[in-house]
């Protein structure tokens, strides 16, 4: 089984004493859920990231989501036990910084790792706090799964300390999101090979499906990189030009929802939403007016052409519009 050392890292659940461990009962699936979760035990167990168990203390249910491929994921309902340990507070990246340190560089890689959380070994006397039931059996995991309260924080932890030599410089990371970033392929070359250098020394793999190599532009974070700067995502555009004027509550949350994420290129996006924000906040029955409309349709007109955006230059003057 590939993977960090645990000498290296290895993380422990930090349980409150006073948590009783809970035994979930096991839930019914359907027979297409229930053939995609032992397929994917198999591919567990073949894996050596899980194995057998008989007596437990804790045990939680799988829960199969389907992926935007149609294809069934295998999750782990750990909602119990998450309760019952307090959070790491390890310091998340912010992300506006990443993406303004990974623009207007002129060749990209994007990383994906293979199966990351599951590359990092959990400390043996938790291994069983992490069992989880199927129609057969009981399992638990040996390695660090997907659904854990604090594997977040603790990959990005795991992220610093491999890449502590390069986060900023070559590539920035946020969580299980890799860019490598180069102002030309010659030192696109020279920074791969030190990042895969990195990578061969603490025993980790990337998925080369999921990887792009050598791009002039690519999605980060929800953003599109480029040399010419920081675009706006151009499906997330998409998506609040076709929607059509919001007929109820729900709708316009909905459209709200949509406009956080492409905020940054919408400026004076508060006037243009003011009138629909006074609907978020009344109790009385919705009424999209006219002034809702022009503002909904300004916003489109907006989304249809938005900016590039571009890190601040020190050697420029900034200027702040208010």
């Amino acid at each position: 089984m590939p993977g960090i050392d645990p000498k290296f890292l290895c993380p422990r659940l930090a349980v409150c004493r006073d948590a009783r461990p809970v035994a979930q009962k096991k839930r019914k699936m359907g027979d297409g859920k229930r053939k995609a979760a032992n397929a994917e035990v198999q591919k567990l167990l073949q894996a050596k990231f899980i194995q057998e168990v008989t007596y437990t203390t804790w045990l939680a249910n799988v829960v199969l989501v389907k992926n935007s491929n149609g294809k069934w994921r295998m999750c782990t309902d750990y909602t119990d036990l998450n309760k019952a340990c307090p959070k790491d507070a390890y310091p998340l990246p912010c992300i506006d910084r990443l993406v303004d340190g990974a623009s207007r560089h002129s060749i990209f890689s994007f990383l994906d790792a293979y199966s990351g959380y599951n590359q990092i070994k959990m400390y043996p006397t938790d291994e069983e706090k992490m069992a989880f039931i199927t129609e057969n059996a009981k399992f638990c995991y040996k390695v660090m799964p997907f659904g854990l309260k604090n594997a977040e924080a603790t990959y990005q932890r795991l992220m610093d300390k491999v890449f502590r030599g390069q986060i900023g410089r070559n590539i920035e990371i946020y969580v299980d999101d890799m860019v490598v970033k180069s102002n030309s392929m010659a030192d696109h070359v020279a920074d791969l090979a030190e990042i895969f250098g990195e990578l061969c020394k603490h025993n980790m793999r990337l998925n080369p499906e999921k990887c792009t190599f050598g791009v002039s532009e690519g999605k980060f974070l929800g953003f599109m990189l480029s040399a010419r700067g920081i675009e706006a995502n151009r499906d997330k555009c998409q998506a609040v030009i076709d929607m059509r004027s919001p007929s109820n509550l729900k709708e316009l949350q909905r459209l709200s929802g949509r406009l956080v994420a492409l905020s940054r290129f919408l400026p004076r996006l508060g006037d243009k939403i003011s009138p629909m924000t006074k609907l978020l906040r009344k109790a009385s029955a919705f009424s999209w007016d006219e002034p809702c409309e022009e503002g909904f349709m300004a916003l489109k007109a907006a989304l249809a052409t938005p900016p590039i955006l571009t890190r601040p230059d020190p050697s420029r003057p900034l200027l702040v519009y208010c």
